[in-house]
């Protein structure tokens, strides 16, 4: 499995996620909180699901 979440993209990611958990938490809304976890958890693991369908890469080159 390629890396394909750039180090710019992990730290978007990771304040987005941060920001949605504490406003989820914040507001009692845990389901806001639990869309914030999916962020965090593609920050960390350096993989996103979608990105291959819609062909994007921010994380490993190709030659």
């Amino acid at each position: 499995m390629c890396i394909n979440v750039g180090k710019a993209d992990r730290i978007i990611r990771t304040i987005i996620g941060v920001g949605l958990v504490a406003y989820g938490v914040m507001t009692q809304s845990y389901i806001v909180a639990g869309i914030g976890i999916i962020p965090i958890a593609t920050a960390t693991i350096g993989f996103c699901p979608f990105y291959p369908f819609f062909k994007l890469n921010t994380g490993c080159k190709k030659d």
